[in-house]
C-alpha cells in the first residue's frame, strides 16, 4: 500500500523520458494512483502513444494527463513543461528525472557524441531541478524528486565511459540536493537517487525478448515506490541474477580501488581478478 503524501490524487507528477521503459512504467502506475501526470520526451508517436497509454489508466483520462514534446538538454524546454504542468494540471508533487541516452566511444572519441549525452544524461536532470524545485519549494506540500542513476554511476565499469560519467554526476548531484533540501527549515520535499538493476528497456534491449536476468520496467517502479515511502534515499533495485548482497560487495571494491590504492578498476584487472573473485565468493567475511 502506497502512503507517502507526496502520490496523492490531487498532486502532478512530471516524468521525462517518458514515452518508454522505466519513465512509461512510472507515469502508468502514478496515473493509476489517481495523480496527474505529464509526460515529457522527444515528440512524435512514442510519446502520443505513451500519453494514450497513461490516460487510459487515469482516474478522468485525457483530462488528467499532458504530453510535451520536450529535448530535455534545453533548459527552455524543461521550463515551458513546468508553465504546461503548473498551469494546466496544478501543484507539481513528484518530479522524475529519467531520460537519458546511451553510447559514446573511448574518452578520445566522438566528442559531439560525448555533449550530447552529458547535455541529456546530466544536464537534462540538472535543467529538471533549475526549473521545478523553486516552484516546488513556493508550494511548501510534500513531494519527491526522483533522479535515475545507474549502478554504472558507482562501479563505473568498461564499455561505455561517458554514460559511466553521467550517471556519476547524477549520483553526485542528487546526493547534494537531499543535503541542500534537508537543510532548509520545514522543507517537505525528498530527493532520492533510483539505480535500476538490469532492466528490459528500449536501451538495454534494442528490440529482442526480456532476458531472464533482467527485470521489468514496472517491477523496478513497485521497487521504487516502496523505497520512496520507507524514507530511502538509494533506491538500489536487483535483478533476477544480482542480488542486493552482490552489488554491496563490487560497490565495496570499487571504493576500496582508492582506498587501498590499487590500480583504477581493478575488477578488470587482469592482476586483480582472482582477488575479486575470492572478494565476491566469501560473502560472510567482513568488509575490506
Amino acid at each position: 500500500m502506497i502512503t507517502h503524501p507526496a502520490l496523492s490524487r490531487d498532486g502532478v507528477a512530471v516524468v521525462t523520458g517518458a514515452a518508454s521503459g522505466i519513465g512509461l512504467a512510472g507515469a502508468k502506475r502514478f496515473a493509476s494512483l489517481g495523480m496527474k501526470v505529464c509526460l515529457a520526451d522527444r515528440g512524435g508517436d512514442p510519446l502520443e502513444r505513451a500519453a494514450k497509454a497513461v490516460a487510459a489508466l487515469a482516474p478522468g483520462g485525457a483530462s488528467r494527463v499532458r504530453a510535451v514534446a520536450t529535448d530535455v538538454a534545453v533548459l527552455d524546454d524543461v521550463e515551458r513543461v513546468r508553465d504546461i504542468a503548473y498551469a494546466e494540471l496544478g501543484d507539481v508533487t513528484l518530479l522524475m528525472n529519467n531520460a537519458a541516452v546511451a553510447g559514446a566511444g573511448k574518452p578520445w572519441e566522438k566528442p559531439d557524441r560525448w555533449r550530447r549525452l552529458l547535455d541529456v544524461n546530466l544536464f537534462g536532470p540538472i535543467h529538471g531541478l533549475q526549473a521545478f524545485v523553486p516552484r516546488m519549494l513556493e508550494s511548501a506540500r510534500d513531494a519527491l524528486v526522483i533522479n535515475t542513476g545507474s549502478k554504472q554511476g558507482i562501479t563505473t565499469p568498461p564499455g561505455d565511459p561517458a554514460y559511466n560519467v553521467s550517471k556519476a554526476g547524477v549520483k553526485v548531484l542528487t546526493e547534494q540536493l537531499a543535503h541542500e533540501l534537508r537543510s532548509i527549515p520545514g522543507c517537505r520535499i525528498t530527493a532520492h537517487l533510483l539505480i535500476p538493476g538490469f532492466t528490459h528497456t528500449g536501451m538495454t534491449s534494442r528490440g529482442g525478448e526480456k532476458p531472464a536476468a533482467a527485470w521489468t520496467p514496472e517491477q523496478v517502479v513497485d521497487f521504487l515506490l516502496d523505497a520512496v515511502t520507507r524514507g530511502d534515499f538509494y533506491v538500489l533495485c536487483p535483478d533476477n541474477a544480482v542480488t542486493r548482497e552482490m552489488d554491496e560487495r563490487r560497490m565495496q571494491w570499487a571504493i576500496d580501488d582508492v582506498i587501498l590504492n590499487r590500480p583504477a578498476l581493478s575488477r578488470w584487472h587482469p592482476d586483480h581478478a582472482a582477488t575479486f573473485e575470492a572478494f565476491m565468493a566469501a560473502s560472510d567475511s567482513p568488509r575490506v
